[in-house]
């Protein structure tokens, strides 16, 4: 017990320490979709109806995917090549057009009977079944430190990045590749949720020129505060103003909201 208390302290004390200094301008028009554990806040402007967005991570809490999709009447190609998290768009699959009949869970293993799949067709979710990367490629996908935790991690920052522990090997695809696998092009919102890798895809998606209106981030090396997490997350910030993007919403914790400015 007091072990676990002062390891909660040092935890606390070291996320303080090393917190990133990011200037937040927050937006005056903000809408929260999801669950308490896997929802996220973004702008609900107009260009999102019947829009087609992408949501990189999906893990075994689709809410904000089916909300988003059934107030939007949007398609949403998420993209998540975990074991766990197919067999969960799966069992989501052959639940399409049904009623929730339970409310969320406060973990991150929602039931699938908790998604009011009403407005829901086969065509409203999309999967692709890839790693995204910086490169089309094989690669290991690094299984988290604990076991009972979903998602994996291309870079393994649970882990101190180390590449020998235990993993699955996965086709990886990167954001290129994906908008011309599904004839994309200026999109309006995209989400990354990709345990570590966000830092190098978001260097890759500036890059590629590509810019969304919206991005939504979480930044999961923070949840491992170093000077080495504080720094990727300062040079990502840094980047994205450049390229004319204002943070616009923190969440206290690991999720960010970028946007565009016009």
């Amino acid at each position: 017990m007091l072990d676990n208390l002062k390891s909660r302290v040092s935890h606390r004390l070291a996320r303080r320490k090393y917190a990133p200094v990011i200037e937040i301008q927050r937006s005056t028009e903000l809408l929260r979709l999801g669950s308490s554990f896997g929802g996220w806040t973004f702008e609900p402007s107009a260009d999102l109806q019947r829009s087609v967005i992408v949501s990189c991570g999906l893990g075994e809490d689709a809410s904000f995917d089916i909300e988003f999709a059934s107030r939007f009447c949007a398609k949403v190609i998420i993209i998540d090549p975990t074991p766990r998290a197919i067999r969960h768009f799966e069992a989501i699959q052959e639940r399409v057009g049904q009623p929730a009949v339970r409310s969320y869970v406060k973990q991150g293993q929602q039931p699938v009977d908790a998604y009011d799949l009403r407005k829901i067709t086969n065509e409203s979710l999309i999967l692709e079944r890839s790693a995204l990367w910086i490169e089309n490629a094989k690669l290991k996908f690094f299984a988290p430190s604990n076991p009972g935790h979903v998602s994996y991690s291309v870079v393994n920052y649970q882990n101190n990045y180390s590449q020998e522990t235990p993993h699955i090997e996965v086709a990886s695809i990167t954001l290129e590749a994906l908008f011309a696998k599904y004839h994309l092009h200026g999109i309006p919102l995209i989400k990354f949720d990709i345990e570590g890798a966000e830092i190098q895809v978001i260097r890759y998606m500036l890059e590629k020129a590509i810019h969304p209106r919206q991005l939504l981030v979480e930044f999961d090396e923070m949840n491992s505060p170093s000077d080495r997490s504080k720094q990727n997350v300062e040079e990502i910030d840094t980047l994205l103003r450049r390229e004319g993007y204002s943070c616009r919403y923190f969440d206290g914790h690991t999720n960010f909201l970028y946007m565009l400015r016009p």
